[in-house]
């Protein structure tokens, strides 16, 4: 439970578009935003619920190739010239 009230740098008023002027705090499980440039207040609970992680490439495992989509690997010898056929 917070109720330091902190400002949030980069971001903007929804209302107004001033930067570096909004400020948050929590309390009584509500957080709280407010521009100080302008009128613009803004109240949200705090969900218990923590975003799970996003889908990626990364995360994801790896398919297995199909047995008709493995090609050998070809090594060039690099003394060897294109014309050396």
């Amino acid at each position: 439970m917070s109720s330091v009230k902190r400002f949030i740098a980069g971001v903007t008023c929804p209302r107004c578009a001033a930067m570096d002027r909004v400020r948050a705090w929590e309390q009584n499980g509500i957080r709280y935003r407010e521009c100080v440039s302008c009128d613009f207040f803004e109240q949200l609970p705090i969900e218990d619920e923590t975003p799970g992680e996003l889908t990626t490439r990364v995360n994801q495992p790896r398919p297995e190739p199909a047995e008709n989509e493995i090609q050998p690997v070809r090594i060039m010898d690099p003394d060897r010239k294109p014309s050396d056929s």
